[in-house]
């Protein structure tokens, strides 16, 4: 997959990169123009999202928050230096002032753009590139937000632990530098409600990193359900998500709830999304949207509180261009995008990995011995792979290792074909190269013992003259078993 990037570029100055005023202008109008309403929503949304644990009164919202709408015109008029000045006056310093955590003014930052795509929606429908300006628009206050609330506040800068010692997330093992802005971004990302986007290759461990999001948000205790989309033909797919009624289609003896009303609360996981039916797409657009969904079969809308992850091994927008992927839906899903990085990027992690893999694969392969070591020839060629299956199929390779050696190191023929290169044939050939050697070794051990070391004694027992003998001893490691004698 070739590299991607997305997102918008972020500015802690007072000009916008990447966010065109002149386009993002119609949807600060509508703003102004349904102020109350915008207003109303930003704060169910608060309200919802925090519940009683929220600092902010409904009368201390409206005045801060208030403030802060009043200040996007200056925005739409192109003032941005002036925008940048009174945002941060009137808006993120009285949050800090009023005792709102960090973390809270993220969210209060991510509802934003929650309440705005909802303005977007109703009054001005068919307006897709909104969604994706709201979104840059969003990533563009955050620095501004940063710098504010910590001047205000240095004592509360959030710590993030030094890279050394940052080496696993939630079962992810690594501390390259790929991974550490990884493990950076799921803690961004946890402290919001919002959907996320997760962009990997096959293999890369993108449903860990869905789960590490959940485990380290507020709703951790609350479920986590997975589906994977390409696992279910598009007949089944709706019922799956949204439930059904009895009666609705053969086979439907019984209700069912649906995959959203059982994540209530928590966390929905859809795994490869692109192959998705597009009919399924719009339906989930609308369950997205609306936080309702309609059971099939069934002529009444249930109310649901579920984040959606959703993961894709797809360049989004080659797979909105296919046909793969909506439009719409994608424009939805993009206000949070993480992208997992392959193997072949952070194979610094590959020792970490690999000792990661025997520990674990090791409690289920039964072995002669446990393996301790992994020989340098083993290793460099698993460094020189490229691994298109990246962590999974290192995980296998580890477990081939593991179930067809046999010595307490893990060697170049232990590994797959498709790792060293090497064919079956050349495999076996090496083997009994390997078997003739350790039978040799023995002998050799043997008639030592059975000299008491005596060199001269032991090389007529075996036939061979003692510079020969010398020579297969140290290529052994057995002089410690020899004496000499005269």
């Amino acid at each position: 997959m070739r590299t991607m990037n997305y997102g918008s570029e972020v500015l802690s100055s007072g000009t916008l990169s990447n966010v065109d005023l002149h386009l993002l202008s119609p949807v600060l109008a509508a703003i102004k123009s349904h102020r109350a309403s915008m207003l109303d929503r930003w704060r169910a949304l608060y309200v919802k999202h925090f519940g009683d644990d929220r600092t902010l009164s409904d009368s201390k919202f409206d005045e801060i928050i208030g403030a802060c709408l009043d200040a996007l015109d200056l925005l739409r008029r192109g003032d941005t230096d002036v925008f940048v000045a009174e945002t941060r006056k009137r808006c993120w310093a009285e949050l800090a002032r009023h005792g709102v955590t960090f973390a809270e003014t993220m969210v209060l930052a991510r509802l934003f753009e929650e309440s705005a795509a909802a303005i977007v929606e109703t009054y001005l429908p068919g307006q897709l590139e909104a969604y994706h300006h709201l979104h840059n628009l969003a990533h563009w206050c955050i620095p501004i937000i940063a710098e504010t609330y910590f001047d205000f506040v240095p004592s509360q800068a959030p710590s993030i632990s030094a890279p050394r010692q940052r080496n696993a997330c939630c079962r992810m093992v690594g501390a390259s530098a790929p991974m550490l802005r990884l493990y950076e971004q799921i803690e961004a990302v946890a402290q919001t409600r919002g959907t996320v986007l997760i962009i990997g290759e096959t293999g890369t461990g993108k449903e860990l990193v869905a789960r590490a999001i959940h485990e380290n948000s507020a709703q951790r205790d609350a479920p986590f359900v997975a589906l994977n989309c390409a696992a279910l033909p598009g007949d089944l797919i709706e019922s799956e998500l949204f439930g059904h009624v009895r009666g609705a289609f053969s086979g439907a003896n019984d209700s069912a709830p649906g995959l959203f009303r059982s994540a209530e609360g928590g966390t929905l996981f859809l795994d490869e999304i692109t192959e998705m039916s597009v009919g399924a797409q719009a339906r989930m657009l609308r369950a997205l949207q609306e936080r309702r969904v309609r059971p099939v079969g069934s002529t009444s809308e249930v109310p649901v509180d579920v984040r959606v992850i959703a993961s894709t091994n797809r360049d989004p927008w080659e797979a909105v261009e296919s046909g793969h992927l909506r439009k719409d839906l994608y424009y939805r899903l993009q206000a949070a995008v993480i992208q997992v990085p392959p193997l072949r990027e952070r194979l610094e992690d590959l020792p970490a990995l690999v000792e990661h893999f025997i520990t674990t694969l090791s409690q289920r392969v039964r072995r002669p011995m446990p393996v301790n070591a992994v020989s340098d020839e083993a290793m460099r060629a698993m460094r020189e792979y490229h691994w298109p299956g990246n962590v999974r199929e290192l995980s296998n390779a580890i477990e081939t290792a593991l179930t067809f050696g046999s010595g307490s190191v893990i060697t170049l023929d232990d590994l797959p074909p498709s790792v060293t290169g090497r064919t079956p044939e050349e495999i076996a050939l090496a083997r009994q190269v390997e078997s003739l050697a350790e039978t040799e070794r023995d002998l050799i051990r043997h008639a030592l013992e059975s000299t008491e070391g005596n060199l001269s004694a032991a090389a007529r027992l075996l036939g061979i003259s003692r510079k020969r003998l010398y020579a297969r001893i140290a290529k052994y490691g057995l002089a410690s078993s020899t004496k000499r004698h005269e």
